[in-house]
């Protein structure tokens, strides 16, 4: 455990980043997973108007460090092209 009184502060710290990047991972999640369910369900307005709403959430987790921008990216690019798929 921390000796310090910095390294103690550091711990505080550390936990309230967690708590806020594990609230920010579970709403990215949230809206990635409504994309998936429209997927499933073969909607594809939903699934369109899902994914529209889900990519600026994705690419502001990345933003905030939670993802790497590149995984955010890829996570959208696949998203998006399972949605084109459902046309044909």
């Amino acid at each position: 455990m921390a000796n310090t009184k910095s390294a103690k502060k550091a711990v505080r710290k550390m936990e309230r980043r967690t708590a806020v990047n594990r609230a920010r991972r579970s709403r990215m999640r949230t809206f990635l997973r409504r994309v998936e369910e429209a997927i499933t369900t073969g909607d594809k307005a939903d699934a369109q108007q899902a994914l529209k709403v889900a990519e600026p959430e994705v690419m502001r987790s990345a933003q905030k460090g939670v993802l790497h921008k590149n995984t955010a990216s890829r996570k959208i690019s696949r998203l998006a092209s399972r949605v084109k798929a459902m046309e044909a």
